[in-house]
């Protein structure tokens, strides 16, 4: 049974930075494709980033180019997403998710494996 496990959330003041992890279990960690999932109060959640098996190729959702970057250690079993230049916008319950195979999706049912999330609040 594969695990995913976030942390690092937190409250953080607008034009701040925070980096929040992904630990994963009960599988080989380089046969996932990994993505970040993001959902605001009232809206529904919605593709942030996400990072294939070995090449390091990523995707991310136009709100965040240039802000966010993804990435992932495959020696610790552990995805990260660095967020930079925070808006109180990207407040949100992140979510992470895990999906077996080669492609890089933006969509949630392209992702088997979610985690519980970690909330990060960014203050005006």
């Amino acid at each position: 049974q594969v695990q995913l496990v976030e942390s690092g959330g937190g409250l953080v003041q607008a034009g701040g930075s925070l980096r929040v992890s992904c630990a994963v279990s009960g599988d080989t960690f380089s046969r996932y494709v990994m993505g970040w999932f993001r959902q605001a109060a009232g809206k529904e959640r919605e593709f942030v980033a996400a990072i294939r098996r070995t090449d390091d190729y990523t995707r991310y959702a136009d709100s965040v180019k240039g802000r966010f970057s993804i990435s992932r250690d495959n020696a610790k079993n552990t995805v990260y997403l660095q967020m930079n230049s925070l808006k109180p916008e990207d407040t949100a319950l992140y979510y992470c998710a895990a999906a077996r195979g080669w492609v890089v999706d933006t969509r949630e049912i392209g992702y088997a494996y979610w985690g519980q999330g970690t909330q990060v609040t960014v203050s005006s």
